[in-house]
């Protein structure tokens, strides 16, 4: 039985290794490429080692975008999307687990019910009715609209409903808690693993996000992060290395959220499972 176990515990770990090089390949092919010529890219046979490329192609990145300023715009309406996401979805979903009201159920199925809503029928709808507010160019139209969203609610509910002892609630309720001081005090603690993962998912979708920023962002001085790195496409022609080496550029601060989130997310979890 040792020699079954051993042999399981090397399969499991080889079938983990190879996950771990078939994820890193492309980010890996990424940084040849950034790092190569545009002939190189194309040569045959490819070459897969990295070139001595990669600062000079980052210096036409930032020769011809302003990538810093997009950067900043980016950063910003992403940790405020971020933040917003994390407390209106879980206040809802703190109400949703754990509190009996009128409606709940249907307004959970009817919050179920917009996931089958395609994004794009929201689009000319939330733009009409930015442009009425006259938000359309300003950092409002990238905030505001994804401040709660359907999915980060139903996440956030059915981790509350296993996390949060309703012995928890109860008890804070004897001690005299109102809704906003259980959820401070009860909810959110306990919740953290969950909030842990839905900001890494909120961050990087808004950071990644290019198509409603394209929309809405109609300044071309003040554009986000992914809409300015597709200014690098030409008309006639494209530097495929430049292109790369701007999309390294803006892979490597989703890496540092993610590792801090998912260190964080980890953290959490194991601390939990020693309080049970």
């Amino acid at each position: 039985m040792g020699s079954v176990e051993r042999l399981r515990t090397v399969v499991g770990h080889v079938v983990l290794m190879l996950g771990v090089v078939v994820s890193l390949l492309p980010f890996y092919w990424m940084v040849v490429m950034a790092s190569n010529t545009t002939p190189d890219i194309f040569a045959y046979p490819p070459k897969l080692l990295i070139g001595s490329h990669l600062f000079e192609n980052m210096g036409k990145v930032l020769d011809n975008v302003d990538f810093f300023g997009s950067m900043l715009l980016t950063l910003i309406a992403s940790v405020s999307v971020t933040v917003l996401v994390l407390f209106f979805d879980s206040l809802a979903a703190f109400a949703f687990a754990k509190y009996e009201f009128p409606g709940r159920k249907f307004l959970f199925g009817l919050l179920l019910a917009t996931f089958m809503i395609p994004a794009q029928l929201s689009l000319v709808p939330q733009f009409v009715t930015l442009a009425e507010f006259g938000w359309i160019g300003s950092l409002k139209a990238l905030i505001i609209p994804g401040a709660a969203n359907a999915f980060g609610i139903f996440w956030m509910r059915q981790y509350a409903a296993g996390a949060i002892p309703d012995e928890l609630i109860s008890a804070a309720k004897v001690d005299g808690a109102g809704f906003f001081r259980q959820y401070l005090t009860v909810g959110l603690p306990v919740l953290r693993p969950g909030l842990a993962f839905l900001g890494i998912f909120t961050f990087i979708n808004v950071w990644n996000d290019y198509l409603w920023p394209l929309i809405v962002m109609t300044d071309p001085n003040r554009l986000t992060l992914q809409v300015a790195l597709d200014q690098l496409n030409g008309i006639y022609g494209t530097d495929y290395s430049m292109v790369m080496a701007g999309a390294l550029m803006s892979v490597i601060p989703l890496i540092g959220v993610f590792l801090i989130g998912a260190r964080s997310f980890i953290a959490d979890l194991a601390a939990g499972a020693m309080k049970f």
